[in-house]
């Protein structure tokens, strides 16, 4: 399963599609969703987010478990520096391998100060390049310490996440590298939303990589893709969230479908993002999709 994932992704078109847990006892919800409009079709790959904003979810690496037994498909599972040391890291690394969640997604995560639950303090014995770090050595056999196991685990695909622009491009080359360096098989990106943009990501991408000898020069670069129907949406992403760029050209654009109402305003975003989508399989078909849950959306871009 992981390594024909692992081949899509070097050799051909990959998409995956990103899953939040709710704050319930179960991912039933999203299961259904999903089975309903037959996304599992159209995906190599799923993700599961773990506690996103520091906000209280259904445990990411269980989440995996349910998905990848129902639908046959490799789950990448977030696991975040915030809520771990490196114990409970390892320890949550053991127990996902015996269940064949070995797809990992290292992610530092969200300062837990803006956490739901009162006074939660943040772990973060280091950021997302340890948990690569360990997941290399339980790849040799050995845990972080240095300690054999009578049992090697079964092998762990390590992935990392990217800005997708940075003011600065040093910084986020810098980034990018880091995250090779360590180990990372593939980069997912924040959301893009300009091709031009798409194309300098790639670029730093390549530079970058080819500084690198073996395996690491075969690390590759998958797109984030967060479709836009909302003119609040786009405004929101474009003030308060760092490392993205959402051009002026959607802003205005949604602007003036807004004043026609709902039924435009999604359309004008739809066809915004289902154009870049097709535009980013014509020259790096690697996207991972996010969509919030809103499946519907996410069937309608795969679909159409």
């Amino acid at each position: 399963m992981f390594e024909e994932l692992l081949h899509k992704l070097r050799n051909g078109r990959y998409i995956s599609l990103e899953t939040t847990p709710g704050h319930l006892p179960t991912i039933n919800n999203i299961i259904e969703k999903i089975d309903q409009r037959n996304l599992y079709k159209k995906v190599d790959a799923f993700t599961t987010t773990d506690n996103p904003l520091a906000k209280l979810k259904y445990n990411a690496i269980m989440a995996a478990m349910r998905l990848q037994e129902k639908f046959k498909k490799p789950v990448i599972a977030t696991m975040s520096m915030r809520d771990r040391n490196k114990l409970a890291l390892q320890s949550d690394l053991l127990g996902a391998n015996d269940f064949d969640v070995r797809a990992i997604l290292a992610l530092t995560g969200d300062p837990a100060k803006i956490s739901d639950q009162p006074n939660t303090k943040g772990c973060f014995e280091g950021d997302s390049t340890l948990l690569l770090d360990i997941i290399k050595c339980f790849n040799a056999g050995i845990d972080y310490a240095g300690r054999e196991f009578s049992i090697k685990p079964k092998k762990i695909y390590p992935f990392a996440v990217s800005n997708a622009y940075a003011k600065n491009p040093k910084t986020l080359q810098k980034r990018l590298r880091k995250k090779i360096e360590h180990g990372a098989l593939g980069v997912i990106t924040q959301p893009v939303f300009d091709i031009e943009n798409v194309k300098n990501l790639l670029a730093m991408f390549d530079e970058v990589r080819n500084e690198f000898e073996g395996e690491r020069q075969n690390a590759q670069l998958i797109l984030g893709l967060f479709p836009i129907t909302k003119l609040k949406t786009a405004q929101f992403l474009a003030s308060h969230v760092p490392g993205i760029n959402v051009p002026r050209f959607w802003i205005d654009e949604l602007y003036k479908a807004h004043k026609d109402g709902e039924e435009k305003e999604y359309d004008v975003g739809f066809n915004l993002s289902k154009e870049l989508f097709e535009e980013i399989l014509n020259i790096h078909p690697k996207i991972h999709l996010m969509t919030a849950n809103r499946f519907e959306v996410a069937h309608a871009l795969l679909y159409s």
